[in-house]
């Protein structure tokens, strides 16, 4: 991207942020905010359809992601954070969205197949779920974001985005630009502590943002490595081994990291030794982000203040949008 561009990103408030999201979303987040102009949503309409009857929880969460956001350094007076729900016009956008996707076209959404899969949806798949495509396009539009940063898993649901963009236009009058995903050019999938493909909170895999000094050691002296590397003079698997799999991501003396796989395969290395050095890359770049966290507890008020006024920004927006969509469709009786 060249020139200055209107970014839609955001997560669903289902905790405290973690490790996987610094690297994978929140790190190019604080760069893009300086070169375009970037909306950060708080998807609590998205937490709420797994969390029915326990609003206080999303609402909770609501408040350590945005912790989180600042701490890393999201800047508020240039990035717009606001939440979801407190924005009715993506609500009804999508309703009228839902008459341009047939049924059979979502259950072929890539992306809904592989989530409903891992959560065991069958016949019990509530339709909140079937149609997130139809509302994340709505949140995407209403917003006339051009580009919206997503993992290469999540491309069907912006090819989703695009095709109603063109079916309303092609119907009513060309009011949306037709978003495009944009791949992080860095950043990187990280895997659990376990070693299990992703690191998860409801795994109980993860290290987050806010976990203390003594959290973190305690987690990265726990980390997968190699099982069958029981006596130091063993011969080591690098394959798979989640210490070495991090410090490719934050150590950025390469050489000396290829020396120590190399080391470790031959054997003679131990795993204390190459956990030790990731505990101290680790530390390093969260202890000012827990510190800076800290900080920003002690004045919850201007946390909510932060909400508010975004929330106030991204709902002028929309109410703008809406009002010339709804005149382009002709319902606009009054």
């Amino acid at each position: 991207m060249t020139k200055k561009n209107v970014i839609l990103t955001g997560d669903r408030p289902t905790g405290p942020l973690h490790l996987g999201h610094f690297v994978g979303s929140l790190q190019n987040r604080v760069n893009l905010q300086t070169q375009h102009t970037q909306y950060i949503m708080i998807a609590d309409v998205q937490a709420l359809a797994s969390n029915v009857g326990q609003s206080d929880v999303v609402r909770k969460n609501i408040m350590e992601v945005t912790l989180d956001y600042l701490a890393v350094g999201i800047d508020p007076t240039i990035s717009t954070i606001f939440i979801q729900s407190m924005i009715p016009e993506i609500a009804e956008l999508a309703i009228y969205f839902l008459n341009l996707v047939t049924v059979a076209h979502l259950m072929r959404n890539p992306t809904i197949k592989e989530e409903a899969k891992q959560k065991g949806y069958d016949e019990s798949m509530p339709v909140g779920f079937l149609v997130h495509p139809v509302h994340q396009a709505a949140d995407i539009l209403i917003f006339n974001a051009q580009c919206v940063p997503v993992g290469k898993d999540q491309l069907p649901l912006i090819e989703q985005a695009v095709d109603i963009a063109r079916k309303f236009n092609n119907l009513y009058e060309p009011l949306f630009v037709e978003p495009q995903a944009l791949i992080p050019e860095h950043g990187a999938r990280l895997m659990g502590i376990d070693g299990k493909a992703k690191m998860s909170k409801s795994l109980g895999n993860a290290i987050y943002l806010k976990d203390s000094a003594d959290e973190l050691t305690k987690k990265i002296m726990s980390m997968y490595t190699d099982p069958h590397h029981i006596h130091v003079n063993d011969p080591g698997t690098v394959e798979g081994n989640v210490v070495f799999a991090y410090l490719d991501i934050f150590d950025t003396n390469t050489l000396e990291v290829e020396e120590l796989k190399n080391h470790y395969r031959r054997g003679g290395l131990g795993d204390m030794v190459i956990k030790k050095r990731l505990n101290v890359l680790l530390q390093d770049i969260l202890t000012p982000i827990r510190t800076k966290r800290q900080e920003l507890e002690k004045d919850m008020g201007y946390i909510e203040k932060v909400l508010h006024d975004g929330t106030q920004k991204a709902r002028s927006l929309a109410q703008e949008k809406m009002h010339v969509i709804k005149k382009a469709m002709k319902i606009a009786y009054f």
